[in-house]
């Protein structure tokens, strides 16, 4: 599909909100290819406008899709440039509402966290109604998401205002996985290539962790999570020197959550558990992603459905109380009696928290190519599914307490993130958030600094193992430089 655009600085804007009308379109946007037709002809004049610039003009969008001309215009007044991108949004949203004869759950919201803005509103005092007049005659959102994302910016506003004045966070990044699922478009290696070289991986690790315990000394550490990947690839004995390690480094007085993404059932064991809590980790994750076997044998994981509910009642019993339980929706063939089968399971196993992830269709994961070549399984994601999921947390005590969403999500919906209230995982509140600095180490990971006006900078590491380990005196220059 071929949208023209009369003005550059709008073009990601115009191409999220069309992409999220038309998913499955290649949208492109001013370079179409010789002898295509454009679809979309957006316009605003006058064509630029600083942020600090305040004008008057008006928008025109056009369209031929399905053999129908369909045109809406309109006019603004002393705007300044967020406010006219804020009006071309409505104006295409609705010329396309119209024409696909739909609406999108969050209106014209791409490009920002849902909860951003009920969140500066709550800062500066707004009340509940005022922030549901707010997102819906600006963005258009349903009533059904202004809720959710107005609960959610309370219970994370609560989590904030806890955290230690000074605080940091630690994510330490383990690369490693029993086996790729299908899905994954993260940094991850199978293990068996890699088992006699973690050894290796855990020294470069350690040098990155002793210059960032040099980089917060004085600091207080508000929470660590140990991802990946799949931590628990990693045996118990270097399981329990990394997380040892880290309360040698660290001041962790004031330390809110230590989490280990336990992940697949099929990489727990008696003995990791043991070690993660006489370690002092507080929060795990097990995560099945769905509860159907044939779902499971399709998309590339290793263990069946009676793992998860045995690696579950390995973790009550080695003590843990603060269990989470990640779940996707969207996997392939999976249709809404799937998915409430699944969710009558967690139901069974009782979690602490669900993470309900919608599928993310990216080109670098595996299911993309297979979608592909599948024409006949399809990967959907239904308002029932999702309500599925809210009807599940709701029946274990649980409430929303963060939310994300991504570029190409299944249905134009969300991630969202439910727990019992003193189950909170702190960690996907402080990043989502972006409060505070992030001390990244590992393979594939990213630092944050968050300086004191609000800007943000960024720095990452390779993503390659090898060349991590390779190159780990350039990776520690990097957080040298966003740190000191």
């Amino acid at each position: 599909m071929y949208v023209e655009l009369n003005s550059k600085g709008f073009t990601y804007d115009v191409h999220s909100l069309v992409k999220a009308f038309y998913p499955g379109e290649d949208v492109i946007v001013n370079d179409p290819g010789e002898g295509e037709e454009v679809s979309i002809r957006v316009e605003v004049f006058p064509e630029e406008a600083g942020d600090s610039v305040r004008t008057s003009g008006h928008v025109r969008v056009w369209t031929c899709i399905g053999g129908a001309e369909e045109e809406l215009t309109g006019d603004y007044e002393d705007c300044d440039r967020p406010a006219v991108k804020s009006h071309l949004k409505r104006c295409l949203y609705g010329l396309l509402s119209k024409v696909t004869r739909k609406d999108l759950p969050w209106g014209t919201m791409t490009g920002i966290r849902p909860t951003k803005v009920p969140m500066k509103l709550i800062r500066e005092g707004a009340d509940d109604e005022a922030i549901s007049a707010h997102m819906r005659s600006v963005y258009l959102c349903s009533d059904e998401k202004i809720k959710l994302a107005k609960d959610i910016a309370h219970n994370e506003a609560a989590i904030m205002d806890g955290l230690s004045g000074d605080g940091f966070s630690l994510y330490i990044g383990i690369p490693f996985c029993p086996t790729r699922c299908l899905y994954c478009s993260f940094t991850s290696y199978p293990i068996g290539l890699w088992k006699d070289r973690t050894g290796d991986y855990l020294k470069a690790l350690g040098s990155e962790l002793d210059l960032l315990s040099g980089i917060f000394a004085g600091r207080r550490a508000d929470s660590i999570y140990i991802g990946g990947g799949t931590p628990t690839t990693l045996s118990d004995k270097e399981l329990y020197e990394l997380i040892k390690g880290l309360g040698e480094r660290f001041d962790l007085s004031a330390l809110r959550e230590l989490t280990v993404e336990a992940g697949r059932p099929d990489s727990i064991t008696e003995e990791k558990l043991a070690a993660l809590a006489v370690a002092g980790v507080s929060r795990i994750s097990i995560n099945p992603q769905t509860m159907n076997a044939k779902t499971l044998d399709l998309i590339g994981r290793r263990h069946s459905v009676d793992d998860v509910y045995r690696a579950f009642e390995m973790a009550r019993t080695a003590g843990f109380t603060n269990i989470n339980t990640d779940l996707i929706l969207g996997l392939p063939g999976e249709d809404e009696g799937d998915v409430r089968h699944t969710f009558d399971c967690i139901k069974d196993l009782a979690p602490d928290s669900l993470t309900v992830h919608c599928m993310a269709l990216k080109r670098a994961a595996g299911m993309h190519e297979y979608l592909t070549e599948h024409k006949e399984i399809r990967s959907v994601v239904t308002a029932g599914m999702l309500d599925a999921a809210a009807e599940c947390a709701t029946d274990l005590g649980m409430v929303p307490y963060y939310l994300y969403r991504q570029k190409n999500i299944a249905g134009n919906f969300e991630n969202v993130g439910y727990a019992r209230r003193d189950c909170f995982g702190v960690y996907n509140i402080v990043m989502m958030e972006e409060v505070s600095d992030i001390g990244a180490a590992g393979a594939g990971t990213i630092s944050k600094r968050v300086f004191p006006d609000g800007r943000i900078e960024r720095c990452d590491t390779v993503k390659d193992v090898d060349l991590y380990m390779k190159r780990i005196g350039e990776m520690k220059e990097r957080k040298k430089k966003l740190f000191e």
